[in-house]
């Protein structure tokens, strides 16, 4: 019976894992990834983020409105002196209570701001923050996009490396079976067969080496897409496509979202200077309110004058004018703060047209240089092959030993393994200069 359970187990886990298998082309990993990954969602929170923010500035040039009530009780009233003089007894003092034991009012209040240059500078700025945060997630979106590629191309490098090396664990495993049958008829030599097992070996253990990678690098991809690390991935046989023509594009280092993000973090320092500039401007605000109070020795709620309770109300209105005059030049210091920050700015961005530039004239010469290298391990690929099988063909006729043909088919693989290199160090490359154009979101099309 519990062999009976661990089987079902076995076959539960297989059939789930089986179920999970998700078919993963590089836009349905990038799509996945702008959709799942947390740095791409947390990008997001922050536009929406920023739209409260601009709510929370807008909301100082709207009216506040207050409206405040007290209930105080006074067991003790505290006295004041008098002059006796006041009921004809000079020279006395008389000490009277001034108030009466219970007190209530209710008082609404209103302002309004009319004029204040630091709450509409505020505003601007909150809005061109909302800007700044949309560019960020952008780049956001960009720099995630760039990563699962360039993760996704070498997971995809890997499985053709396992295919090749299956191949000539296949083809060797043939060549074993034929030498094996051959030293059973004693027309083969022990020293051929023992070759052809550890020749064998070597490419089984290699194998295992590439099987173990590649369940670390799909590992990989699904942590940076933010997909169940328990899913199975399965990806196209056509994703290393070759276009040369993207060597001859070009790139317009303005329309970079880097650059666009510096130059609206300028806008929000210009803007800071603004505000700290506005300090020296006037203020005008109006303000209002209306109180109603109730006095008496008795509790004052829902009592009149017959119950010795008396309510009375009053109401102000008025302006609110603030000149600054002088602050110790700690504006001015403020100021001269911003200014600094602008020439930062200034020079961040100079510096970027720079490095930006510079990728964009490596990644062209890397494109263009895995290019050769292409149409080189091409022809070295072909020409192993023939290699191969002629000596192949050699080996069976008995002309060539086994030690060449051992040697032909490790040279293939490693003529089919670096002909793989090759193709990766391309799609690096063309995410590279992709990346240098600006346009990494054309991957997701």
């Amino acid at each position: 019976m519990k062999k009976y359970k661990i089987a079902l187990s076995l076959f539960l886990i297989g059939f789930i894992a089986q179920a999970q298998e998700v078919n993963l082309s590089l836009k349905e990993a990038l799509n996945y990834a702008l959709e799942h990954k947390s740095e791409a969602l947390k990008a997001r929170l922050e536009v929406e983020n920023s739209n409260y923010q601009i709510q929370e500035v807008r909301a100082m040039a709207l009216p506040q409105i207050n409206i405040e009530g007290s209930l105080t009780n006074n067991p003790i009233i505290q006295k004041s002196a008098l002059p006796g003089e006041i009921i004809g007894a000079p020279g006395t003092t008389l000490m009277v209570p001034f108030g009466l034991e219970w007190g209530s009012s209710l008082t609404a209040s209103v302002s309004q701001i009319l004029f204040n240059q630091s709450v509409f500078t505020g505003l601007k700025a909150a809005k061109t923050t909302r800007e700044f945060y949309k560019i960020n997630s952008t780049l956001t979106d960009e720099q995630l996009i760039e990563k699962v590629a360039q993760s996704y191309y070498q997971v995809y490098q890997s499985q053709q490396m396992l295919k090749t090396i299956e191949s000539n664990v296949s083809s060797t495993t043939k060549v074993k079976d034929i030498i094996e049958n051959l030293y059973s008829n004693g027309l083969a030599t022990k020293i051929d067969l023992d070759r052809t097992k550890v020749s064998l070996s070597n490419l089984q253990a290699k194998r295992q080496q590439i099987i173990n990678s590649i369940e670390l690098q799909e590992n990989s991809l699904k942590f940076l897409i933010g997909m169940d690390l328990h899913s199975a991935i399965k990806m196209p046989n056509s994703t290393f496509d070759i276009n040369e023509a993207v060597v001859f594009s070009e790139s317009n280092i303005e329309n970079r979202t880097e650059m666009q993000l510096l130059k609206k973090q300028e806008e929000l320092y210009t803007y800071q200077k603004k505000a700290k500039l506005s300090e020296h401007y006037p203020t005008l605000a109006l303000f209002g309110n209306f109180g109603y109070q109730g006095l008496g020795d008795n509790f004052p709620w829902f009592k009149e004058t017959k119950d010795q309770v008396y309510w009375t109300n009053s109401a102000m209105v008025g302006l609110t004018l603030k000149i600054p005059v002088f602050q110790g030049l700690g504006t001015r210091a403020k100021v001269k703060q911003a200014e600094i920050d602008l020439q930062k700015i200034e020079l961040d961005i100079k510096d970027t047209k720079q490095a930006l530039s510079l990728d964009f004239k490596n990644a062209q010469t890397q494109i263009q240089n895995a290019l050769i290298t292409i149409r080189i391990q091409e022809e070295n690929v072909a020409l192993a092959k023939d290699v191969m099988y002629n000596i192949q063909n050699n080996y069976r006729n008995g002309i060539a030993p086994l030690t060449d043909l051992l040697s032909a088919e490790t040279a293939f693989t490693e003529a089919e393994n670096n002909y793989t290199t090759a193709l990766l160090d391309y799609k690096l490359a063309e995410v590279a200069l992709i990346k240098a154009q600006g346009e990494l979101t054309t991957l997701l099309k």
